[in-house]
């Protein structure tokens, strides 16, 4: 069994595999994280390595913790892919977008493949049917649209993500409901429309926190799946079993 690891910003979400099917999925606070470790490994004991990609620093009680109970794959910009890196930065390439395009790299090989993850900024990422790997885009989520109009204006308010009802706002809230969701979805359209034009046939992956709201309003044919991410860290831990 493998125990995957992954820290945001905010939360930490852990999930088990075993031959490539997640078994459980848990998300929590990272404060909250050694409670939860703690039940997790103790409800299944026979995990037996773990993998780890966090966007920015981890506590080192926590790593710890972690390396007492398993050999530990920490991800980084060294760690060993199963795709060909044609970023012109390597060196900045975030860890999550090298877990979704490894993912995409496992689940369509041979194929040409964007995936989209809607967490706090929304990334775009190309892989070609040749298995390499071009990069792609970066742009605010929904959450930084919503606060960015509240603090650069004087009066709009800071609203809670909601689906919008129709397509013209008749107030100032649906307005700027419609402006972000609605906003969001057209470009994530403009985007796969010129990967496209691009590419050719083109497979498109919708995951992140923010995906349910815009499964819906998105008019391309696209597979949503939230835990692409963490499929694609399983991965890379058994492609580097493998590489061993």
């Amino acid at each position: 069994m493998n125990l995957i690891i992954d820290v945001g910003n905010t939360f930490v979400k852990m999930a088990v595999f075993e031959k490539g099917a997640l078994l459980k999925k848990v998300r929590c606070k990272r404060e909250d994280f050694v409670k939860a470790f703690t039940i997790l490994v103790e409800s299944y004991r026979n995990i037996s390595q773990a993998i780890l990609s966090s966007v920015g620093s981890f506590e080192q009680e926590y790593l710890t913790l972690i390396t007492q109970n398993f050999p530990l794959v920490t991800l980084s910009q060294q760690t060993k892919v199963p795709f060909i890196n044609l970023y012109a930065t390597p060196s900045t390439l975030g860890v999550d977008r090298i877990a979704l395009v490894s993912g995409a790299a496992s689940q369509y090989p041979e194929e040409n493949v964007l995936v989209i993850d809607a967490g706090s900024c929304i990334t775009y990422d190309f892989l070609t049917d040749q298995n390499e790997y071009l990069g792609g885009a970066i742009s605010p989520g929904l959450r930084m649209r919503y606060k960015a109009m509240h603090v650069f204006t004087e009066n709009l308010p800071l609203l809670e993500t909601e689906t919008p009802k129709n397509s013209i706002g008749d107030s100032t809230q649906n307005s700027m409901h419609i402006g972000v969701v609605e906003g969001v979805a057209r470009e994530i359209e403009g985007f796969i429309d010129a990967y496209i034009e691009k590419a050719g046939k083109l497979t498109v992956i919708l995951t992140g926190g923010d995906a349910h709201f815009l499964r819906d309003s998105i008019k391309n044919d696209i597979f949503a799946n939230s835990n692409f991410l963490l499929e694609g860290l399983n991965y890379i831990l058994e492609f580097n079993n493998d590489s061993c």
